[in-house]
């Protein structure tokens, strides 16, 4: 029933006529595990509760974030390569995270209980940190902005206050793969109409995501920038209680994949099957490789995978040799010996996807220096405009409107005129351009960063105390660089959210969702391996270094150029690995659409 996915129901009663309701042909489920009909789920009343949810979240969650480096300088008093390491290694271990959260929802508990445990765990992190801070960390009451240092802090003051952050590492990076691909979920891609919605979901979820990161760039960052610090993180804990909230209120409206067991024993499985059969002779023909019946639909829960050429090792794994025919005859299953081609297909979808993800890690060492370098830069320049000072962490808003301007613009004039231009069936830019071109905008946002820096050296008072407002050269010059950053996300990001959910398997949505987030977590690791090297090297003969606690007496502008130069190298390698690259293959749903669609990049 649920592989043909046509009526769903019939509800007969004395005197009236069939009631038919056609259900999803992508094989998702309700609440009740029976399969969902169209009209009564998913659906935009579905996307837009998880929009409001990921909105709200993300309001939670850059409360703490877009000013942590500045809290670890004034509260936790830690020097500037010290906090900007300490954030690279946080935001790096809350995508980390959502590695665990990716695995669990595609293996065992699916989406929607995987979204709602770590939404509870991200809550209780935000409470745990606003309690730690308004009674063991700003002492003095009002401490923590630039003015009034704080005291020194207890051991169970600091010990309370990373236990929190990383509750909070672990909830919300848990949570965020599985919510990109649960609102994704909604939406029946088998379906043209429901197809081209899901599509267009991934843009408004990056734009929801960055609205709500709005509040916490502006309001939120104006009031912690000031000392009120309690205050700031006791909203983002109401705020990740109203999205847990709304989330659960719209459990009977959600549409579910079940999961589909562990991925890591199926790729195990085939890499111990094609081993095992590594000396066996093998003939051109595809005939003699396993193939499951058309109407099993065990097979990872999802469509057939197309075989393709290449790792033509890993086809050795549905080789069916003289014992494999032995076996079936004796009905021995032995899955360890003998993989069929869709759950071959699936590891070489996964080492295809790999060169692509490495690819992007450089491009996520640029995009965290505005959660951390930007805003010192920013700390020190001119922050004030007639008499209001400008929190440099609110300058991240700039990036925020750069962002839904450029998904706009892309979404309404600029791929809808590539459409036309490339005059062909395939619409638009495709994810892997679209993902090149963020490359290049991220080179041009750190050669901006790197002018800019220059100049405030230029107009900085070089012999100050501490370098905060040092500079004369306003806080505003920083604008271009946030600007160029949102832009390059509307083609980066978005473009991978869309990439990995399209090439991976219907077993390991999630996981493709997660790859985009590890990226950006071990471009944070970068990040901080880099700032460590670099402080390493240009401190040597008693020099102060690139990124010292006085800025002014640094050189952060050579830094900036380092990065785009390994921007620029990485987009030659990235170039290579894209022209490579070859897309997955789909059957419909349990062949029962003889029409194949490829989803082609």
């Amino acid at each position: 029933m649920a592989c043909l996915g046509m009526i769903c129901n019939e509800n007969l009663k004395d005197g009236e006529t069939k009631e038919r309701d056609v259900c999803t042909l992508d094989g998702t489920v309700d609440w009740h595990g029976q399969p969902a009909i169209k009209s009564k789920s998913g659906g935009w009343v579905a996307g837009i509760i998880i929009l409001l949810n990921q909105g709200l979240a993300t309001l939670a969650f850059f409360g703490v974030g877009v000013n942590l480096v500045l809290f670890l300088t004034r509260v936790m008093q830690q020097n500037n390569a010290d906090a900007a390491n300490s954030v690279s290694k946080w935001t790096g271990t809350v995508y980390i995270f959502s590695l665990v959260g990716a695995f669990l929802s595609d293996s065992y508990w699916g989406r929607y209980k995987t979204c709602a445990v770590f939404q509870i765990i991200f809550v209780i992190g935000l409470a745990s940190l606003s309690i730690t801070s308004q009674l063991f960390l700003i002492k003095p009451k009002g401490c923590g902005d630039e003015d009034t240092p704080c005291e020194s802090n207890s051991k169970l003051g600091n010990a309370l206050f990373y236990l929190s952050i990383y509750l909070i590492a672990l909830g919300n990076g848990g949570y965020q793969p599985n919510i990109a691909t649960f609102g994704a979920d909604q939406f029946d891609e088998e379906d043209s109409t429901e197809g081209h919605s899901k599509v267009a979901f991934f843009s408004y979820f990056y734009l929801a995501l960055n609205l709500g990161s709005l509040f916490s760039n502006t309001i939120l960052g104006y009031f912690e920038d000031g000392g009120l610090w309690a205050l700031g993180f006791w909203v983002s804990t109401g705020s990740a209680f109203a999205a847990l909230v709304l989330f659960l209120c719209g459990t009977p409206r959600y549409r579910h994949f079940k999961p589909s067991g562990n991925p890591l024993s199926r790729f195990c499985q085939v890499i111990a099957a094609a081993a095992k059969k590594s000396t066996v002779k093998m003939t051109p023909s595809e005939d003699e490789l396993y193939n499951v019946d058309a109407k099993d639909c065990s097979v990872n829960r999802g469509r057939k995978i197309l075989h393709t050429h290449g790792f033509k090792f890993l086809d050795r794994a549905a080789y069916i040799s003289s014992r494999d025919l032995d076996n079936q005859e004796r009905g021995i299953d032995n899955p360890w010996r003998l993989c069929p081609i869709t759950q071959v297909e699936e590891v070489k979808c996964i080492l295809r996807l790999l060169p692509i993800w490495l690819c992007t890690i450089i491009y996520s060492v640029v995009f965290t220096q505005m959660a951390s370098l930007f805003v010192e830069q920013g700390a020190a320049m001119n922050t004030v405009v007639s008499n209001f000072h400008i929190p440099p962490a609110s300058m991240s808003s700039f990036d925020i409107l750069s962002v839904a301007f450029f998904i706009f613009l892309y979404r309404r004039v600029l791929d809808p005129l590539a459409g036309k231009l490339k005059k062909s069936d395939s619409k638009g830019i495709t994810e892997l351009q679209r993902m090149g071109i963020g490359l290049i905008i991220a080179v041009m946002a750190m050669v901006s960063a790197g002018i800019v820096e220059c100049y405030r050296l230029k107009y900085a008072q070089g012999d100050c105390a501490h370098c905060e407002g040092s500079s004369s050269l306003s806080i505003f010059w920083q604008v271009p660089q946030y600007a160029l950053i949102g832009a390059s996300e509307v083609f980066m990001y978005v473009g991978q959210l869309e990439f990995f959910n399209a090439q991976t398997p219907d077993g390991l949505k999630s996981f493709g969702s997660a790859l985009c987030m590890t990226s950006i977590s071990l471009g944070n690791y970068v990040s901080s391996l880099l700032v460590t090297m670099v402080m390493k090297i240009s401190t040597e003969d008693h020099m102060p270094g690139w990124i010292p606690g006085n800025l002014n007496r640094g050189h952060l502008d050579r830094f900036y150029f380092l990065l785009a130069g390994l921007t620029v190298i990485d987009f030659g390698v990235y170039i290579l690995c894209a022209i490579w690259y070859k897309s997955i293959k789909l059957e419909g749903k349990c062949e029962e659409n003889e029409d194949q669609e490829l989803i082609k990049v």
